[in-house]
């Protein structure tokens, strides 16, 4: 699970660690990459000092066999720990995934961790780095997660992420334990309160997202990259992505419940002439971003 910070990764780690089939590690490159950079994180030298810092020890224990024999391994990883000078060769050995979060919420977040944040610290461009790599390598658009999502219906979307990456579904997997766990890092205690105080996952609630000032110009580079993503993100609801139904200019089409009588559909995408649901259209002309959305009934 290729992550940025402040996605409710911790969370979504702590509902496969409540699988009976599944082992957990929590970001395994995080030694390596404050090693390397030298930045500044909480508790940084304690951080190094726990875990194995060598890449190449690393990418093979990860992706070797799974550890204790289980047959599901989930890897919480931040995408900005896979910094450059390791090649991505490994990763093909693994079913990549990714994990969002809407920009201004998150930056807000870090920006209580960490004093200051450039646009690598918020995984974004790694990802979307991976995302595009994964989907030429494979051929097949990968899954990608909104934290949006996954917390206004957690069954709907674990359910949709499960049947997508081929393993069976685990209610086990909505609610665990409050308190710390031994697979957590020693950074837990700096960064995981919200998690260590829960017992499943806490409920969407929209949140006003006063990004600094000096932080705007990061914000809106952010933005572009999550919407690149977000386009094929996993729905909240009873609705479902819908990779494979597209127009002709490839706009992927997405549809989900709107109350008890109507369905949403949304469109996103580039597109080079009007495209119509319904009634309702939207020329952008060419090679413009758009949504299009139109409720109706069923």
């Amino acid at each position: 699970m290729w992550s940025g910070p402040r996605n409710v990764s911790t969370a979504l780690m702590r509902a496969f660690d409540s699988r009976p089939d599944s082992v957990v590690c929590d970001e395994p490159l995080y030694g390596y990459y404050l090693a390397t950079t030298g930045l500044r994180h909480p508790i940084a030298k304690e951080v190094v000092a726990s875990m194995t810092t060598d890449w190449p020890t690393l990418t093979k224990q990860l992706s070797g066999p799974i550890p204790g024999g289980q047959p599901l391994w989930y890897q919480k990883h931040m995408a900005h720990h896979l910094l450059d000078e390791i090649p991505r060769d490994w990763l093909t050995n693994l079913t990549n995934v990714f994990l969002i979060r809407e920009p201004r919420a998150m930056l807000v977040s870090l920006l209580k961790v960490l004093d200051e944040v450039e646009m690598a610290d918020t995984g974004l461009p790694q990802q979307v780095e991976l995302f595009r790599w994964e989907a030429e390598r494979t051929g097949k658009v990968p899954v990608v997660v909104d934290s949006r999502e996954l917390l206004i219906d957690p069954e709907g979307v674990l359910r949709q992420l499960c049947e997508r990456v081929g393993i069976e579904y685990s209610d086990a997997m909505l609610s665990w334990k409050a308190g710390n766990r031994e697979t957590d890092g020693v950074w837990g205690p700096h960064w995981y309160g919200d998690t260590h105080n829960s017992s499943g996952f806490t409920p969407y609630q929209p949140r006003k997202a006063d990004v600094p000032g000096d932080y705007e110009s990061i914000a809106r580079q952010c933005e572009a990259l999550y919407n690149e993503l977000a386009a094929f993100r996993l729905l909240a609801n009873v609705g479902k992505q819908c990779p494979d139904l597209r127009d002709d200019v490839g706009v992927v089409i997405s549809a989900r419940r709107h109350g008890d009588d109507a369905l949403r559909i949304e469109a996103e995408g580039v597109l080079s002439h009007v495209f119509q649901l319904g009634q309702d259209h939207e020329d952008t002309g060419p090679q413009r971003r758009a949504t299009v959305v139109k409720t109706v009934s069923i």
